[in-house]
């Protein structure tokens, strides 16, 4: 990493007409545009997110927590916004990067600009870049930490971007579940969404699902509550004793952000008394890297990750191949794993672990998101599946 006093000659190009923002990445890199959304500077991890639609429940994920979206779709918020699509209150994700400009929406649920909509959540975005070269960059040389600046006198101030971005510690060792995790214990019955009546409601739930929120979706919520489940959502930090005080017939492991080894520091003892009970368990994306850490395996950070709503998996036990959504950044190391566990899922890009069952247990996760918000509904089956092993334990 360079120091932040030595020069960088691109800090020192003139601003290019009309350019009221930029991305300054840590080697020193200029990418100029048109600043959208919040005026001011974030500093974060660039990734890029491949899906077609979605944009909203993308950029309200909390997993995105530490993390600038460059979109490689260029037609974000034409659908404009609207207070259904979101996956939580406080959006996480630190900026945005677009191709195109801002559109005026063109979509009968829309009732908000998508440019509004950023302004009312703080969130710097950035339309005019060459997103398809800022992602073979980071599909060649892996995610850079960058920081996103929108100017509100339309001069950004290059040199302070880039050191703040040089001296970003990036997400290895960051634990991000802590800032984006419930600060107390609530309930969740809201369903699935029907076109005419909205978010259904489960006045008949047929088991209790403890949810350990380390940056849930609400949509993973929602397809619980779908299946059957009424559902307590707990801190991340909560303790075994605490979760089995509130006698679930199965424990939930959300999605989140940040480095799973770090969050496990504390979650991993949780998750070992949770399987030590016997109780059903399901973990999801970040809940999945906290199973294996939990049985003894490793996580390490992949170059450039997984973000988009096209990820071919194979169901290893069916052969079945599901089109998934997915986000994340980290991986179980599959040498690491110990005997008794199995690896019932694989990535058909990369090979890497998307599955795990612990034998004579019952236990099994996914990296990818089965709810789907956005993307394709082929893995909705697992929430089934764990509907049943509940089932089978009662």
């Amino acid at each position: 990493m360079p120091h932040p006093k030595a020069p960088i000659p691109a800090l020192d190009m003139p601003r290019p007409p009309g350019a009221t923002g930029a991305v300054v990445l840590a080697d020193g890199t200029v990418l100029w545009g048109k600043g959208v959304g919040a005026t001011g500077q974030s500093v974060g991890e660039v990734v890029f997110n491949t899906a077609m639609t979605g944009y909203q429940e993308v950029l309200t994920d909390p997993s995105y927590a530490g993390q600038i979206i460059t979109f490689t779709f260029p037609h974000i918020g034409n659908v404009g916004t609207n207070p259904e699509d979101i996956e939580t209150v406080t959006p996480a994700a630190r900026g945005c990067i677009l191709r195109a400009d801002i559109t005026d929406p063109s979509n009968w649920r829309s009732n908000r600009h998508l440019d509004d909509w950023l302004k009312g959540y703080g969130i710097v975005g950035i339309t005019g870049i060459d997103t398809r070269a800022l992602t073979r960059r980071i599909r060649e040389s892996g995610a850079p930490n960058g920081t996103i600046v929108h100017a509100a006198n339309g001069e950004p101030d290059l040199a302070a971007a880039w050191a703040l971005a040089a001296k970003w510690p990036g997400l290895e060792g960051m634990d991000l579940a802590k800032e984006v995790t419930c600060r107390q214990s609530y309930t969740w019955d809201e369903a699935e969404w029907t076109l005419g009546t909205g978010y259904d409601r489960q006045v008949a739930p047929r088991h209790h699902v403890v949810a350990i929120d380390f940056g849930a979706k609400r949509n993973i919520l929602r397809c619980l509550a779908a299946s059957g489940c009424r559902i307590t959502v707990l801190p991340a930090s909560v303790t075994t004793a605490e979760v089995l005080s509130w006698k679930p017939d199965g424990v939930f492991l959300s999605n989140g952000p940040g480095d799973p080894a770090a969050t496990g520091a504390y979650a991993v003892p949780m998750i070992q008394g949770v399987l030590a009970a016997g109780v059903p368990l399901f973990g999801i994306c970040l809940g999945h890297q906290m199973l294996g850490l939990a049985l003894g395996a490793s996580t390490f950070k992949m170059e450039t990750g997984h973000r988009g709503a096209n990820h071919p998996v194979k169901d290893l036990g069916t052969g079945k191949v599901e089109i998934t959504s997915q986000n994340h950044g980290f991986v179980v190391d599959e040498k690491s794993l110990p005997k008794g566990v199995a690896v019932t899922h694989r990535s058909l890009f990369d090979g890497s672990v998307e599955g795990l069952a612990v034998d004579g247990k019952p236990a099994f996760s996914v990296q990818y998101h089965p709810e789907a918000s956005p993307g394709p509904q082929d893995s909705h089956y697992l929430f089934e599946r764990f509907v049943e092993m509940m089932a089978k334990a009662k």
